[in-house]
């Protein structure tokens, strides 16, 4: 992608009617440029609705990113269980692809007390087998494990870009928000953004930064980490540092705003990105 566009985490909360083809031209209407898909809780469009999804994207020029399930764990303890997440990151992933997204995320894993470099190798193998089905089908789009908010999850942004450097196919979701919750009130300055933004650079190459899916939102958190989404303003996130990094950098693709007020934060964020 060329330039950085900002997105709506799923459909606007003033269309009207309520769904994904008036949400899509809600966008257009809000004068964003993106939506995530949402399919948090189940692969909520239809096959049969996905073409249409991805001709009305197209005419009102309008990308898709699309964030997968919440009940994945690739580092489960049961076979069942390991199978199912996996089988949701690919219908999720084959879903988004027939809407015409070209990137989709989810939270890999969770620790559950074992070594984080155990863990990794668990998750980088169950990824090379989700990749090569989705190659398979001539599905190229990209699968992004996501920076997580709490210490117990999987997903450090090392973790991240070393699984991107390992499986093709795969690169990082930075939650930045996360990362700030994560580290229980750092990762929330210039210095501190731009030192993430360079190790993906240096590790992954000029063009991650220029194919960018990540989240932004305000956030409380505890020492634990994460605790709930916040608006911009309500929250201690140095949003405007970030964007300078983003600028710094000449980071392109998608900015997917998380806070309750999706729309409302996501212009927030445009307005200001294009006033520096």
């Amino acid at each position: 992608m060329k330039e950085l566009f900002f997105a709506t985490a799923g459909i606007p909360l003033s269309t009207q009617p309520y769904d994904t083809l008036s949400g899509i031209k809600r966008v257009r209407e809000l004068g964003l440029d993106a939506m995530e898909l949402e399919f948090v809780h189940n692969v909520n469009i239809g096959k049969s609705l996905a073409p249409e999804v991805k001709k009305i994207a197209e005419k009102e020029n309008i990308a898709l990113t699309c964030h997968g399930s919440y009940f994945i764990n690739l580092n489960s303890m049961e076979k069942d269980k390991k199978e199912a997440s996996a089988k949701r990151v690919l219908d999720a992933a084959r879903r988004a692809w027939d809407c015409g997204a070209y990137s989709m995320t989810f939270h890999a894993a969770f620790y559950q007390k074992m070594p984080p470099k155990e863990v990794f190798e668990t998750v980088k193998k169950e990824l090379k087998e989700i990749v090569s089905e989705l190659k398979s089908e001539g599905n190229k789009i990209w699968v992004r494990p996501e920076a997580t908010g709490k210490a117990s999850q999987f997903g450090t942004v090392e973790e991240l870009v070393a699984l991107s450097k390992e499986v093709e196919q795969v690169l990082p979701c930075i939650d930045f928000s996360h990362l700030h919750a994560r580290s229980n009130g750092k990762v929330n300055s210039f210095p501190e953004f731009s030192s993430v933004l360079s190790l993906v650079e240096k590790e992954l190459g000029k063009k991650a930064l220029k194919e960018m899916h990540c989240h932004v939102s305000g956030i409380e958190y505890t020492a634990k980490g994460e605790r709930r989404h916040l608006n911009l303003k309500e929250s201690d996130f140095n949003y405007v540092d970030l964007l300078k990094a983003f600028r710094e950098f000449g980071c392109a693709g998608i900015v997917v705003c998380e806070s309750p007020s999706i729309e409302g934060d996501a212009l927030v964020l445009k307005k200001a990105f294009n006033g520096l």
